[in-house]
């Protein structure tokens, strides 16, 4: 029997209402609350309430997928696959050419996937500088990594990937290349670059884990010169943190190789002598999957469909052109990846800055103590990235180095991110700006002691303890 749940309309006008913890209260300073506010979206985005609300009703529904025979396991085998064809059609896929396979996130799909494709160690794999590590340290493991070049803005130069190209012709295997940014929110020309690659015969992967809430996607039929060969991403990501991701790519790519972990679900036939494996998905994802994770993911998608990504678009690129024109108010604030309001429809409302004089990791914690708002600090898990923007030279990249090896991480280069989301507000910006204001005057009210070990600031003697707003046990 079908659910008789009522469906809720979520609309651009009342989708903070539907996102979990939103009034959430939380202590400042001087042991006064105020609502947080969330600007580190584009690390893990809360939960949708109509995502919890499918979730908790599918959990009495849950049971072991594909090898059950009980009647609660056909019912969650098929919620599992039809969340595969939820997903196909969101980034359109081809349900006949292509397979959709599920795993924990997409660091997991893109490592799954340089295991998969079997690249001989005399071919070249073309990453640009601007990945995320999970985009470009899997690569370097089973071919020779070359990398794009950045202008000063840090958008990727596509003169130097045609460059890269010509110069190494058919020794290029793969181009990998990120969606959007995680650091400066540049978002790439992916289609523009997938017909420069085909015309070599080189294959596209797109790291779409921060380009898929921002931005409607199309993976293209296969015979569209534009078209996407490989694309993953994470659910966290997109308003489902319960530990989902997806590898996307021809059904063909993965027929011969051994699968990266075995076990149970990815064999047809076993003896003591040989295993025949199955075909895929299957085989390529072994164990007991995260179904509770995979239908959030499809009920998140769904949503966003229900939204339409050119209003979610619309919606962030407001803010966006609003912080930076508030931003620019401050002349010893730097802004990393390009400062122009005008310029938000090729960028996502992420915001990297650092205010002079004043270390990221304290701007970081000032926010949070001072403002009740929630940013991310650091080099963002793109440690080349940063230090390109950064202008980093290579004596001072070595120093940073040789204090991280030495477990001495005080005012390590980096930045502050503030990154928006679907349900974030011109209001918060507003309280955002305030704090920032109290910093470039250097009328912060708290003492901050910086940990030698993580480079982190603390509030001296915080006015509460973090186990008395939530434990385990």
């Amino acid at each position: 029997m079908a659910s008789t749940a009522t469906k809720s309309s979520v609309t651009m006008d009342n989708i903070r209402e539907q996102i979990v913890g939103i009034n959430k209260m939380v202590p400042l300073y001087d042991g006064s609350m105020r609502p947080y506010i969330f600007f580190d979206n584009g690390a893990s985005t809360p939960i949708l309430k109509p995502v919890l609300d499918k979730v908790n009703e599918f959990m009495e529904w849950y049971s072991s997928v594909h090898r059950g025979s009980g009647f609660k396991s056909q019912v969650a085998s098929r919620a599992h696959e039809e969340s595969r064809d939820i997903v196909a059609d969101f980034v359109g896929a081809c349900p006949e050419k292509d397979v959709i396979i599920f795993g924990k996130n997409a660091t997991e799909a893109i490592n799954k996937l340089a295991h998969c494709l079997n690249i001989k160690r005399d071919k070249v794999i073309l990453v640009s500088k601007m990945e995320h590590h999970s985009n470009d340290l899997p690569w370097r493991y089973y071919g020779k990594v070359v990398h794009i070049e950045l202008d000063d803005e840090g958008k990727l130069d596509m003169a130097d990937l045609k460059s890269k190209l010509d110069y190494y012709k058919d020794r290029v295997a793969l181009f990998a290349v990120s969606g959007a940014s995680n650091v400066s929110g540049w978002v790439n020309d992916v289609h523009t670059m997938a017909e420069m690659c085909h015309e070599y015969g080189v294959r596209i992967m797109v790291d779409a884990a921060q380009w898929i809430p921002h931005r409607k996607i199309d993976m293209l039929p296969h015979d569209d010169p534009r078209h996407i060969d490989f694309l993953a991403f994470s659910a966290h990501k997109i308003y489902a943190p319960l530990g989902a991701g997806v590898l996307i790519g021809p059904k063909k790519a993965f027929e011969e190789n051994i699968p990266d972990v075995v076990g149970g679900g990815t064999v047809s036939v076993v003896s003591l002598d040989y295993t025949y494996w199955a075909e895929v998905p299957e085989k390529e994802e072994a164990g007991s999957p995260n179904t509770a994770g995979i239908v959030a993911m499809a009920k998140a998608l769904q949503v966003m469909d229900e939204l339409g990504m050119d209003k979610v678009a619309e919606h962030e690129a407001r803010l966006t052109n609003y912080a930076l024109k508030k931003l620019q108010e401050f002349p010893t604030v730097t802004i990393y990846g390009g400062s122009d309001p005008e310029v938000v429809e090729h960028r996502m409302g992420v915001i990297s800055f650092n205010i002079r004089g004043v270390p990221n990791a304290l701007t970081a914690a000032i926010l949070n103590w001072e403002g009740g708002i929630g940013v991310r600090n650091g080099c963002f898990c793109a440690q080349p990235y940063m230090k390109h923007l950064l202008q980093c030279s290579d004596a001072e990249a070595k120093a940073m180095e040789e204090k991280i090896f030495t477990k001495n991480k005080i005012d390590l280069p980096g930045a502050v991110r503030a990154s928006f989301g679907i349900y974030n507000t011109e209001a918060e910006i507003d309280v955002f700006i305030d704090v920032v204001r109290t910093i470039v005057n250097r009328e912060w009210k708290g003492e901050y002691e910086e940990d030698p070990a993580t480079g982190d600031f603390h509030l001296k003697n915080p006015p509460v303890a973090l186990d008395s707003f939530f434990s385990v046990e």
